[in-house]
């Protein structure tokens, strides 16, 4: 699994949000909230772990970005986010400005 893991690692970047705006409009970005280490969501998800992936899904840790939320990241174009590339998922987490 660690094999995963680090192949999973060479994946994780920053995004913008105008490079996310395509993905979102074919349903496969999934917010991870910032709670959850995006790397551990990209394994369990690569690694099939469905006992993980349902509890995040019942918690709402991780979830398809809301009709709010796209609208926030349209009005503010600059935003940005952790990005893992998860076949056929983008994993996304948002970078709070500092």
């Amino acid at each position: 699994m660690s094999d995963l893991r680090s192949e999973l690692e060479q994946n994780l970047d920053e995004a913008e949000w105008d490079w996310l705006i395509p993905h979102v409009q074919k349903d496969t970005v999934i917010v991870v909230a910032d709670g959850l280490d995006l790397l551990d969501v990209g394994v369990a998800i690569a690694g099939d772990d469905i006992p993980s992936v349902q509890q995040w899904i019942s918690e709402q840790l991780i979830a398809k970005p809301t009709v709010d939320q796209v609208g926030e990241w349209n009005y503010n174009r600059s935003k940005r986010f952790n990005a893992l590339i998860v076949e056929p998922y983008v994993l996304v987490q948002e970078i709070m400005a500092s």
